[in-house]
């Protein structure tokens, strides 16, 4: 038999299908009877958390490697943003003007997948949380121009689906909120932000952060909608405050248009992570050994 998997052990799948075809007795009934790693009730004990863990980052991680996606472009940006030509359900005004942020999203995806299927979709692919408003504008983008994008949706308490333009292969659904955000950025090349509420800031904060610390190679931080950011964040006043380092404003820029964003990304010298923080004292081992 020709078996392309290295080991010369039994195959898992197969002990699994012989599993089931097992005579239905008390004892192959009871739950311990069970393979472990087909049990879904044993796997969702508390005590097999770190399991889950681990499951959630390597799924997509093997099944984005075998698709051959080598760097990603993120797209995050808020869910009740319509398309302009739906603003007039907005829910407020401000949500209706800012509709034109779904065509922003749309055309800049559309423009990057260009470039990302000249390299056969292995660079620059599209990801975004896959759910609606911006993140489905990105991923129509991505469509429209006939390449693939990721979606990495979540599992929230009410009703929620992937949009319909997330490529399905690509389509991934998560428990763990962090183990998704390290998907996010784990192949960033760029990271795009459009307006949007609480997930797409905590996204914005976290992302901004892991390269203010040097965690993360700084890479192209563009906030869409200068007017919107500054108006949502005082971003001088934590700089003024000295919670944050002026160097600190340097780490994103401000754009409007897709056009804008793509001639930063175009143009973006690469740079290595950050090896110290901008005005935040280092500790001397010596003296803290002292005040030990």
């Amino acid at each position: 038999m020709n078996d392309p998997r290295r080991s010369r052990f039994r195959d898992a799948q197969e002990d699994r299908r012989e599993a089931d075809r097992t005579p239905d007795t008390p004892q192959t009934r009871a739950p311990a009877y069970r393979l472990a790693f087909a049990d879904e009730d044993f796997l969702c004990r508390d005590a097999l958390r770190p399991v889950r863990l681990q499951l959630e980052l390597l799924k997509p991680e093997l099944m984005m490697t075998e698709a051959g996606v080598e760097s990603t472009i993120v797209l995050f940006g808020g869910a009740r943003i319509p398309e302009p030509s739906e603003k007039h359900t907005a829910r407020t005004e401000t949500l209706a003007e800012l509709s034109r942020f779904y065509d922003e999203a749309r055309n800049f995806a559309r423009l990057m997948t260009e470039e990302s299927n000249k390299s056969g979709g292995r660079e620059n692919v599209v990801v975004t949380g896959g759910g609606p408003g911006v993140m489905e504008a990105g991923n129509r983008g991505a469509e429209e121009a006939g390449g693939k994008s990721i979606g990495l949706n979540i599992v929230l308490p009410h009703e929620q689906a992937p949009n319909q333009y997330v490529t399905p292969e690509l389509c991934f659904n998560f428990h763990y909120f962090a183990i998704r955000k390290m998907h996010f950025l784990m192949r960033a090349k760029a990271i795009c932000v459009f307006p949007g509420g609480f997930g797409t800031m905590d996204e914005l904060f976290e992302a901004l952060t892991l390269i203010q610390t040097g965690r993360m190679d700084r890479v192209p931080f563009l906030l869409f909608g200068r007017d919107f950011w500054q108006r949502i964040v005082n971003w001088e006043a934590l700089a003024d405050a000295g919670t944050i380092a002026a160097q600190d404003l340097d780490l994103f820029r401000f754009v409007e248009t897709a056009e804008e964003a793509l001639e930063i990304i175009h143009n973006w010298a690469p740079a290595p992570p950050r090896d110290e923080i901008p005005g935040r004292q280092k500790t001397d081992p010596a003296q803290a050994a002292e005040r030990e």
